[in-house]
């Protein structure tokens, strides 16, 4: 079945307008489940996502968010459940429906990936140039100086020198891969991006100047996220909405300093005292 206008309405008991007055969710997620035999990767997991919002999920390992991540953003097909996209061109599909073109093409253009490991998310024997110009020529760019051109630009906005533009990956450090990363999947202007683990491996000075970086790119962006972490501080940061899972189920959800200053569930309660004895 097709999604439809009356679908994607504003729930009553929890639906909102998104920050830029939309009463349309960028994004519903319905009873999303995966299954690996007898066990459960997540369970019946809905929630909408609104222009310009940043939701992390949370969880120790094996709770189901990278799993959920995983079905929400295409790279892994769930058991039940649908997620609806409220696309630039066609309005709100149902994305399990589309034909693998179209959403070949969503991925390339309005959603973006990015890995815990750069090195899953880049092309490791091409340039750093190469690497975000060759998203663009994904969406049909042709002309090299402006590629190029475009390439510069994101590697600044990046905090990448531009002189490193013919530079392959290999040569950079773990955060400037990550920041390579970023650029990459941000060139073609999509609204929604996906990020797991964005700052997991890397060191602490550097973890500060990534989520300084993220942030201001959010924000300027306008973009809408969804940021699977282990980390709090990360979603103190990031997120506007906070989602916690423990053992494939959401337990607790709600803004994101309502949860970590004020925790209900007696799982969050152990994860926000955990950070706290550290």
């Amino acid at each position: 079945m097709s999604a439809t206008s009356a679908d994607f309405a504003p729930s009553p008991d929890g639906g909102r307008a998104g920050e830029g007055g939309s009463a349309t969710p960028l994004l519903r997620v319905e009873a999303l489940t995966k299954r690996y035999g007898p066990r459960i990767g997540c369970a019946d997991v809905s929630f909408d996502l609104w222009p310009g919002e940043v939701l992390g999920i949370v969880g120790e390992s094996g709770s189901g968010k990278t799993t959920l991540l995983n079905c929400v953003s295409g790279h892994l097909d769930p058991d039940e459940g649908r997620v609806l996209y409220d696309t630039r061109a066609s309005g709100v599909q149902d994305v399990r429906l589309m034909s693998e073109p179209e959403r070949r093409m969503l991925m390339r253009t309005d959603w973006a990936f990015v890995h815990q490991n750069a090195r899953d998310g880049l092309r490791m024997t091409v340039s750093a140039g190469a690497n975000v110009g060759e998203r663009l020529m994904g969406v049909g760019a042709r002309h090299y100086g402006r590629i190029r051109g475009q390439a510069l630009d994101w590697l600044g906005k990046v905090e990448i020198a531009a002189e490193r533009i013919d530079d392959r990956p290999a040569a950079f450090s773990g955060g400037m891969q990550q920041r390579l990363q970023i650029a990459r999947n941000l060139v073609t202007g999509p609204r929604l991006v996906f990020m797991d683990e964005p700052t997991g491996g890397l060191d602490v000075s550097v973890q500060a100047r990534l989520l300084d970086l993220i942030r201001g790119l959010v924000r300027e962006l306008g973009l809408s996220a969804v940021i699977v972490t282990h980390d709090l501080a990360v979603v103190r940061l990031l997120a506007d909405r906070l989602m916690v899972m423990k053992g494939g189920h959401v337990v607790e959800t709600g803004l994101t300093d309502q949860v970590l200053d004020d925790p209900q569930h007696a799982y969050t309660q152990l994860l926000v005292s955990s950070v706290l004895q550290v």
